[in-house]
């Protein structure tokens, strides 16, 4: 309604949720079966009791007429149908005995023509049967519900035969309809028990499901419960993150496109065991861990990941861990050529310095009178400085990797290292069909690890670096002066998280190596002969 100029916006309509819903189907179903099943109860007693009431008149019915005494009695001829007849003198004791005993309304016995020799009402004796007695004249036996002097009932007429077999007087039995609807009641009563006692159960049924329903779905309506569904898969297929949700038991939950792009897996996994991913074993144990995980980084065979971890809990019981994924391989890549420059910045700092410190030199020995000793010196500087750098410039068709092995010479030299590139080293364009990227990763790291082993030891720390091409492709091989690697670790070499250095944030480098070399088909294979000897082949570049 409008108040002043504002509008009070009327109130939203309360929705059934999902548990009261199916609580009131329930429940409509169940009261209909239970009618159901009552009225063909019903129906099924009704007819047994008219069955059996029959049944009862027809073996009253035909022990009266096959009972001697009244076979005696009917053989007297009826002189006049208005008389009343000397039988019943005989019959009407026998017949009220017979009925008192046996529960029936009623038993008449009559002739022939229908004139009643019986009846419980005396009064009506001598008068014409009210029914049908044509089949019972001719021998046969009449079955029907007819309304007479006591109204409706269901009766039995047979005729009764003397010794020629004749028909020589008619026998009807009969029980009220009101006598049948009083035991039909009388059986109505338990049915009403049992089916009440049916819905009691089955509504108290019906209730607990409702409300183990109402509290899994937090008393949601259906269209909630349906937008709810609806946002949820537009979300998970809407982020670039990858969400995976695995359960206690290991198995993944819930899976969205991101995760499983960022994990290479095909199909849908949901419902596979982690064993079945094909993941690395490192990563799998991350997905289960009991506590939370932030930015850690793993490898898979294609991709650098980003992983964060949260167990969930409900009610204090673990349900399982949600997982998110984040794409670092271009980043890492990108981190990799950046610490390369960075390196060869640092690398021309230094020769800047030593430039610097030579050049002092040279002038120095020009201002105390000796231009021969400084000409001489700074040409033999140039010529060791020119000499690396032609060879490197020369041999390595790729300025990247030209650039680096320049810088990690320059750095290499800054830490008392020796860096030597052996004289059969080429890199040409065709040699591999490898990106520049990922050699910079390749050469770059195992370099690193070869300096950062050959570093502080006696005598001539050195590394030995070697790239050529053969007919499988190229070959790299980076070789120490360091303490090598103890046999027993060399299968972890290439485990992300394995180093010799004490602490964290170490062991990423050689992983990465071995991700980019099997990423393109090649192998790496660790040697011994000096300290730590590492050799990689990458496939030839094809031409087509």
């Amino acid at each position: 309604m409008c108040w002043y100029g504002r509008v009070t916006p009327s109130p939203r309509p309360q929705r059934w949720s999902l548990a009261r819903q199916l609580l009131v189907l329930q429940l409509v179903i169940l009261a209909a079966l239970v009618a159901a099943g009552l009225a063909f109860a019903y129906a099924d007693s009704e007819r047994a009791t008219k069955d059996r009431a029959f049944d009862q008149v027809r073996a009253v019915a035909a022990t009266v007429a096959d009972a001697p005494s009244v076979l005696a009695a009917v053989s007297t001829p009826v002189s006049t149908p208005a008389s009343t007849p000397d039988p019943s003198v005989m019959l009407e004791p026998y017949a009220e005995r017979v009925r008192a005993d046996t529960g029936v309304d009623f038993i008449t016995i009559m002739s022939p023509a229908g004139i009643r020799y019986t009846h419980p009402n005396r009064a009506l004796i001598g008068q014409r049967f009210i029914g049908t007695i044509a089949d019972a004249q001719r021998g046969g036996t009449v079955q029907e519900t007819y309304s007479g002097s006591l109204g409706p009932s269901a009766r039995v007429v047979l005729p009764v035969f003397d010794a020629g077999h004749r028909v020589v007087a008619l026998v009807a039995v009969g029980i009220t309809v009101a006598t049948i609807s009083a035991e039909l009641r009388e059986r109505l009563w338990p049915l009403l028990g049992v089916a009440a006692v049916a819905l009691v159960v089955g509504g108290a049924g019906s209730y607990l499901v409702s409300a183990r329903l109402r509290r899994q779905t937090r008393g949601i309506a259906p269209d909630e419960l349906r937008h709810l569904f609806e946002y949820h898969e537009a979300v998970l297929r809407s982020v670039r993150e990858g969400v995976l949700l695995v359960g206690g038991d290991r198995r993944v939950v819930l899976c969205n496109d991101g995760a499983r792009e960022l994990l290479g897996v095909d199909g849908d996994p949901v419902g596979k065991g982690l064993d079945e991913l094909d993941l690395p074993p490192e990563l799998a144990e991350t997905f289960t861990s009991e506590r939370e995980r932030a930015d850690e980084l793993h490898l898979t065979d294609s991709r650098v990941l980003v992983v964060g971890t949260a167990p969930v809990r409900s009610r204090g019981r673990a349900l399982g861990t949600v997982v998110i994924l984040r794409d670092h391989t271009e980043l890492q890549a990108l981190t990799g050529e950046l610490t390369t420059v960075r390196g060869l910045a640092e690398a021309l700092r230094s020769q800047a310095h030593e430039a610097a410190n030579r050049l002092h030199t040279v002038v120095s020995l020009v201002e105390i009178g000796r231009p021969d000793e400084a000409v001489e010196f700074a040409t033999a500087e140039l010529a060791l400085a020119q000499e690396l750098t032609d060879r490197v410039v020369g041999a390595v068709a790729e300025p990247v990797l030209a650039a680096l092995l320049l810088g990690k010479a320059a750095e290499a030299s800054e830490r008392g290292v020796e860096l030597t590139i052996t004289p059969d080293t080429v890199i040409e364009d065709s040699a591999t069909a490898v990106p520049a990227r990922d050699l910079v990763t390749i050469l770059g790291n195992l370099i690193d690890n070869g300096i950062e082993a050959a570093a502080g030891r006696a005598g001539r720390p050195g590394v030995v670096v070697t790239a050529r091409s053969d007919l499988y492709g190229l070959v790299l091989r980076v070789a120490d002066t360091g303490p090598g690697v103890a046999e027993d670790a060399a299968s972890d070499v290439f485990r992300r998280g394995w180093s010799t250095k004490p602490g964290e944030g170490h062991g990423l480098g050689l992983a990465l190596v071995a991700q980019a070399v099997r990423r393109h088909g090649g192998d790496i294979v660790l040697g011994r002969e000096v300290g730590a000897v590492f050799t990689v082949r990458l496939p030839r570049r094809e031409h087509g």
